[in-house]
C-alpha cells in the first residue's frame, strides 16, 4: 500500500479512504500511474528525503469526509513542505504549530468577511466534520521543495476525484485557489454545481485577489440556497 514500504492490494489501499470513496476510487490503485507514485515514495525513502505528510496521512482528506457528505471542496497546491505542518488536510495544521501564512490569510478573509468569526482552529477538521473536503492536486511532497512531485501522477488521481464529485446529484462548492487548483474546473461541467476562483492564498499571490474574494460568504450563500446548511467557518 501506499502508506509502507511494499506492494499493494486494493482492499489494502482503500482502508485509507471512507466507505463512500471505495467504488469510485478503488479500481486508481490498480493503475500503472499508482504503481509509479508508490515507486516514487520508495525511492525517496531510499535516498533518505523526507516526505510530507506521513505517509498513513496521504488520503487523510478522503478519511475525513466521504463521498456523500461532500458539500465543499476547497482545493490547493500541494502540502506544506515544512516539518510538522502537513498532515493531510489541504492548508491545515496541527495545534501547536505556527501558522503557515497562506492559513494566515484563509483567516484573515475569514474574519473580514464574517466579523462574527472569533477562532478557528487550524486543524480545520471541524470544517471537514461539516462535509468541507480540504483537498491539494498534488498529495505528497519533498522537505522544502515546493511542488517537488508535480508531474508524477497525483494530478491523474486528484482529477478522478473532481471528476467523480462532478456527477453528485446534490451541489457542491469548488473553491478553486491558485492556478493548480483552478486547471481542475474544466472537469467541472455538472450544472448543479458552484465554481468559485481566486489566487492562492500564498504571501506571493493573496493580494492579487484571494483577500476580499468573498469566498466564503458566496459559498454559503449557494448551500443555503439549495436548502443546505451552511458552513459554520
Amino acid at each position: 500500500m501506499l502508506a509502507q514500504d511494499q506492494p499493494s492490494r486494493s482492499h489494502d489501499d482503500c482502508d485509507f479512504l471512507a466507505p463512500g470513496w471505495r467504488p469510485h476510487l478503488a479500481q486508481e490503485f490498480q493503475k500503472p500511474y499508482m504503481e509509479h507514485l508508490r515507486q516514487l515514495l520508495r525511492q525517496e525513502q531510499r535516498e533518505r528525503c523526507q516526505v510530507f505528510p506521513p505517509r498513513e496521512k496521504i488520503f487523510r482528506a478522503l478519511k475525513l469526509v466521504d463521498f456523500d457528505n461532500t458539500k465543499v471542496v476547497i482545493l490547493g497546491q500541494d502540502p506544506y513542505h515544512g516539518v510538522k505542518q502537513a498532515n493531510g488536510l489541504a492548508f491545515a495544521v496541527e495545534k501547536g504549530i505556527p501558522l503557515p501564512p497562506s492559513l494566515q490569510n484563509i483567516f484573515k478573509e475569514i474574519k473580514n468577511s464574517i466579523p462574527q468569526v472569533k477562532s478557528i482552529e487550524p486543524t480545520l477538521e471541524g470544517w471537514a466534520q461539516q462535509g468541507v473536503l480540504l483537498l491539494n492536486t498534488v498529495l505528497t511532497v519533498r522537505e522544502n521543495q515546493a511542488f517537488s512531485h508535480r508531474g508524477k501522477g497525483w494530478e491523474t488521481f486528484t482529477d478522478k476525484v473532481i471528476s467523480c464529485l462532478n456527477e453528485k446529484t446534490t451541489p457542491v462548492v469548488f473553491l478553486l485557489w491558485g492556478s493548480a487548483a483552478q486547471s481542475k474546473s474544466i472537469l467541472i461541467h455538472n450544472p448543479l454545481h458552484f465554481i468559485l476562483k481566486a489566487p492562492h492564498p500564498s504571501p506571493l499571490s493573496a493580494h492579487r485577489g484571494f483577500l476580499g474574494c468573498g469566498h466564503f460568504l458566496m459559498a454559503n450563500k449557494f448551500l443555503q440556497e439549495h436548502n443546505l446548511d451552511p458552513i459554520c467557518w
